[in-house]
């Protein structure tokens, strides 16, 4: 559930634009399209109130109606979307970092920045036949399922970390870390080899690689991840590219410890070819 549905305050002493928000809280990415019925429970709004918004967040372009009668979020959103300007200066400074790195190992790529206990994909570029995952573009998922999120996680502050850890921590399949003091080993983990390489947390058959991108004062600002087929024999193989990919992204970002950008702008991933990498193979 999201932070705006889960607000612990009465539906009766919301202002107007709380409720609005409520409703506009309650989607997510396993609750896309809702009937009128379903938002009006899940905001705890009664459902002439829910109706009377609904309408208004539909005419106004931030709610759509399908054949059904169900509701999902509208073009508007994604419009004014378009306009958070530190996500997306990171997207266009990235992109073609990315498009460089899918093209190399044709493996499914996220960009992912942290939003509280989440993780949000600001970009997601999928292999037309990488291994099927349920995430998209602006798709939210827990940090600590995720190998983007684990990255994020690992690299926050202390006073963060437990936080998380006490908070409760969902189980996708039998795979995803929910014990604090397994989670704080691998966290551990993750900060000495600056790499986090996953499998079947947040869905089967998949295994996730991240690794942090840097800004201008070396704090890590987002995470740059992959995923590949489980069974994948050259998973380990696959980091030194995404290493690339994420040390391109920081140098432009000004990240002191990713060198000079000077006579390097050049040298992405594109010069990276699976078939120059020991062990790597292309997928897809």
């Amino acid at each position: 559930m999201t932070v705006l549905a889960a607000n612990s305050a009465k539906p009766d002493r919301l202002t107007a634009a709380q409720r609005v928000l409520r409703i506009l809280g309650v989607f997510d990415i396993e609750n896309a399209a809702l009937s009128l019925s379903d938002i009006s429970r899940r905001t705890g709004l009664t459902l002439s109130t829910t109706h009377r918004l609904v309408n208004e967040l539909r005419t106004w372009g931030a709610l759509c109606r399908d054949d059904d009668g169900r509701y999902s979020i509208g073009l508007r959103i994604l419009e004014l979307g378009t306009l958070a300007s530190e996500g997306m200066q990171l997207r266009e400074i990235a992109l073609p970092f990315l498009d460089d790195l899918q093209h190399a190992v044709r493996a499914n790529i996220h960009l992912a920045v942290a939003d509280g206990h989440d993780v949000i994909y600001i970009e997601s570029l999928l292999a037309r036949d990488g291994v099927p995952v349920p995430s998209r573009l602006g798709g939210r998922w827990p940090m600590h399922a995720t190998g983007t999120g684990l990255v994020l996680l690992a690299f926050s502050s202390q006073d963060f970390q437990e936080e998380v850890l006490s908070s409760e921590l969902r189980r996708f399949t039998e795979y995803t870390p929910t014990e604090p003091g397994a989670l704080r080993h691998k966290l551990a983990e993750i900060r000495r080899s600056n790499v986090a390489i996953i499998a079947n947390q947040l869905t089967y058959d998949a295994r996730a690689i991240a690794v942090p991108i840097r800004g201008p004062r070396d704090q890590v600002v987002a995470a740059v991840g992959m995923t590949v087929p489980t069974e994948s024999p050259s998973a380990h193989a696959l980091v030194p590219a995404l290493a690339a990919t994420a040390r391109g992204i920081s140098r432009t970002l000004g990240a002191p410890s990713a060198g000079s950008v000077r006579g390097r702008t050049a040298q992405r991933i594109r010069g990276v070819h699976p078939a120059r990498t020991a062990g790597m193979r292309p997928y897809g």
